[in-house]
C-alpha cells in the first residue's frame, strides 16, 4: 500500500490500477506459474489478457506490447492485407512484419509502443522501444531471470532496494531522470529507437535524431509549407473515427496550432481543454479562450486550488514510474480527468518547443557565443537552464554521496559536444532526453491513468526527421523563436496567437509553499525517518523552507521538486 502523508482516503490509493498489463521473463522460467499465458523454452509471457499475445504465421515469433501505429494502413498495404477486412490487432501486425523482414520491419513503424519479440527457434528476445519515446520499456540487470515490463513499478519484486545516486544526482539537476538509467541500480530503460536483444544483452539502434539540413537557399515561406503539408497529414492520422477528440489548450503557439488543425479537419466535436490556478494567480485564458472561440471548440476551463495539488500530488506520482519533478505533473492529472468524461482521445501541442527550437533555448546560445567571458562549459551551462538544483549540489547530498558521485560522467556529455549545428544539439538533446524521459513520459503515462489515449502530433516521428532538415535559423534565430512553426500555421490562428510571446503555463509553487503548504511540506521533508534523509542535507532543504537567501524566487520549484521524490520514494514497492 502506498503511503500517503496527506491523508488523501485510503481507498483513492488502493484502488489504484498500478500493475502491468504484460511482462516478459527471460531465463529459468520453468518455476513461474501465475498468470503465464505462454511459455517456452527460456522465455514466459506473464499476462491476464492473452489477446494482447500475436504469433506470426509460421509460428516462429511472440509479438507483446503496448502499440499504437499511426500508419497501420500502409503497413497492412505492405502486407498485402485489405485495411476493411483486418479485424485483427497491431501486435499481429508486427508479427507478421517480423517474419517477413525482422528488425528491419521498425524502420517502417510509425506510432507509439513498448514490444517484445521472442523467437521460438533461437530462444532470442528483442525488446524495441518506439523511436521519440511515446512508451516506456523497463528492464532487470540481474538474475537468473530478467524481467520486462512496460512499467517499472511492476518490476518491483525483482530489484534490490540500493538507488542508483548518479541517476539521483540527474534528477536534482533536471527534476527527471535521463537515459537508460532509473532510480534502481539494478533497473534500466530501453532508450528511444533502440532494442535490447537477450541473451547477449546487446544493444542497437534502429533509429536516431540525426540533423540533416536541406533546402538551405529556400525560403521560410518554402519551408513553413512543407511542414504545413506533413502537419495536415498526421493529424488526419490521429484523429479517431466517428468520435470526438480533445485538445489540451493552453493559448500558446504549440496548442493552439494542434486544436486549429483538429478544428479543420474533424467532422466530429472537439473539445478543448484550459486550467488556471484562481483569482490570484496569473493566467493565459485569454488567449485560450480567443482560440477556442476562433476555432468554434466546446471549450472547457478547470480551476485548480493549491488544496487540488497537494491532496492529488501521492495518486499523481503513483502514476509515474522514474519520478517527474515537474509541478505540471498534477494539473495534467487533473485536467485528463476532466476530459476523460467528453472523450476517450486527447491530443496536446507538446514537442513544438523541441523541434522547432523554443525560447529556453536562447540562453545556451548566448553561452556559446560568452563563454569565453562567462567562463561557464556546456555542460554546466545546459544543467543551470534546467533552474533546478545543480548549483546545489555539493551542500544538498550528503557529503559522502557527493564524493562518491562529483567526478561520474554525464548523460549529455556525448551530445553536447557533436559535430551538429549548435541549436540542432541542443534540439537533439532536448528531443531524446527531456522529451522521453519528462514530457512524454509524464504526459501519456497520466492520460493513459484517466483512461485517455493521449497523443502528441508535433513529437511525431515524421515530424522530428523534418525538423531536423530545416535549416537552424528558420527555427531559432535571435528573439525570433519557431518561425517555421508560425510559418506553417499563420492561415488557421488569429495575429495575436501567432505573434505573442512565449510565457510557458506557470504553476505557482512558489505562492503554494510559502502561503500553503510550507507546514506540510516541513513535516514531510524534515522528517528524521523521510527516504530523502539518508541522501539529503535536511539542514539546506529547512533554509529553502524558510526562503532564506531565495533573490531570484527560485526555491518553490526546487521544493516541488523534492515533495514529489519523497512521495515517489514512500511509494516505491506499491504495486
Amino acid at each position: 500500500m502506498l503511503f500517503n502523508p496527506f491523508q488523501t482516503p485510503k481507498s483513492k490509493i488502493d484502488s489504484l490500477n498500478l500493475k502491468s498489463s504484460w511482462q516478459v521473463a527471460w531465463g529459468l522460467v520453468d518455476s513461474l506459474a501465475e498468470n503465464v499465458a505462454f511459455r517456452d523454452k527460456n522465455f514466459a509471457i506473464v499476462s491476464a489478457d492473452k489477446r494482447k499475445i500475436a504469433i506470426s504465421p509460421k509460428e516462429e515469433f511472440v509479438v507483446i506490447g503496448d502499440l499504437w501505429l499511426s500508419n497501420k494502413v500502409e503497413l497492412l498495404g505492405k502486407l498485402g492485407i485489405e485495411p476493411s477486412g483486418f479485424t485483427g490487432t497491431e501486435s499481429q501486425i508486427i508479427a507478421e512484419l517480423w517474419q517477413r523482414w525482422g528488425c528491419e520491419c521498425l524502420k517502417l513503424l510509425v506510432g507509439m509502443f513498448a514490444l517484445v519479440v521472442c523467437d521460438r527457434n533461437t530462444q532470442k528476445l528483442w525488446c524495441i522501444r518506439d523511436s521519440v519515446g511515446a512508451r516506456t520499456l523497463y528492464y532487470t540487470t540481474k538474475g537468473t531471470v530478467r524481467w520486462i515490463s512496460p512499467q517499472m513499478k511492476s518490476l518491483s519484486p525483482y530489484r534490490s532496494h540500493d538507488l542508483d545516486l548518479v541517476a539521483l544526482r540527474d534528477y536534482l539537476c533536471c527534476a527527471f531522470v535521463p537515459g537508460e538509467q532509473t532510480l534502481w541500480e539494478d533497473i534500466k530503460e530501453v532508450r528511444p529507437g533502440y532494442i535490447l536483444q537477450f541473451p547477449e544483452e546487446k544493444v542497437t539502434s534502429y533509429w536516431q535524431v540525426k540533423e540533416n539540413i536541406q533546402a538551405a537557399d529556400k525560403h521560410l515561406e518554402w519551408h513553413g509549407e512543407k511542414l504545413r503539408f506533413l502537419l495536415d497529414k498526421i493529424i488526419q492520422e490521429y484523429l479517431p473515427n466517428q468520435q470526438p477528440v480533445g485538445v489540451f489548450l493552453s493559448g500558446g503557439l504549440d496548442s493552439s496550432s494542434i486544436t486549429a488543425l483538429a478544428a479543420k479537419f474533424h467532422h466530429q466535436p472537439v473539445y478543448t481543454y484550459s486550467i488556471h490556478f484562481g483569482n490570484d494567480c496569473p493566467n493565459e485564458l485569454e488567449f485560450s479562450s480567443l482560440v477556442a472561440k476562433y476555432c468554434h471548440t466546446q471549450h472547457h476551463i478547470l480551476e485548480i486550488t493549491f488544496k487540488d495539488m497537494w491532496e492529488s500530488l501521492p495518486e499523481t506520482m503513483a502514476y509515474l514510474d522514474n519520478p517527474i519533478g515537474d509541478p505540471l505533473t498534477v494539473p495534467n492529472f487533473l485536467l485528463g480527468k476532466l476530459a476523460r468524461k467528453d472523450v476517450e482521445v486527447v491530443l496536446n501541442g507538446e514537442g513544438g518547443d523541441p523541434c522547432f527550437g523554443g525560447p529556453k533555448n536562447q540562453p545556451m546560445l548566448m553561452n556559446s557565443l560568452y563563454s569565453s567571458v562567462s567562463n561557464q562549459d556546456k555542460l554546466s551551462a545546459y544543467l543551470m537552464s534546467f533552474k533546478k538544483c545543480a548549483n546545489h549540489l555539493p551542500q544538498l547530498l550528503k557529503p559522502e554521496i557527493w564524493r562518491g558521485i562529483e567526478t561520474a560522467s554525464h548523460v549529455f556529455d556525448n551530445d553536447l559536444n557533436s559535430d551538429m549545428n549548435y541549436l540542432n544539439r541542443l534540439m537533439a538533446i532536448n528531443i531524446k532526453f527531456k522529451g522521453a524521459d519528462h514530457i512524454l513520459t509524464k504526459v501519456n503515462n497520466l492520460t493513459q491513468a484517466a483512461g485517455l489515449h493521449g497523443l502528441s502530433p508535433l513529437f511525431d516521428k515524421r515530424v522530428v526527421e523534418l525538423s531536423m532538415q530545416i535549416p537552424p535559423q528558420y527555427k531559432l534565430s535571435g528573439v525570433e523563436e519557431k518561425a517555421v512553426l508560425k510559418q506553417a500555421v499563420r492561415d488557421i490562428l488569429p495575429d495575436i496567437i501567432i505573434n505573442r510571446p512565449k510565457s510557458g503555463m506557470m504553476v505557482p509553487v512558489q505562492l503554494g509553499f510559502r502561503k500553503y503548504w510550507q507546514r506540510k511540506a516541513r513535516n514531510l521533508l524534515l522528517n528524521p525517518q523521510a527516504e530523502i534523509s539518508s541522501y539529503l542535507n535536511q539542514s539546506l532543504i529547512r533554509n529553502w523552507l524558510d526562503y532564506r537567501g531565495d533573490t531570484w524566487g527560485r526555491y518553490g520549484v526546487k521544493l516541488w521538486l523534492l515533495v514529489s521524490l519523497e512521495i515517489w520514494l514512500q511509494g516505491k514497492d506499491s504495486k
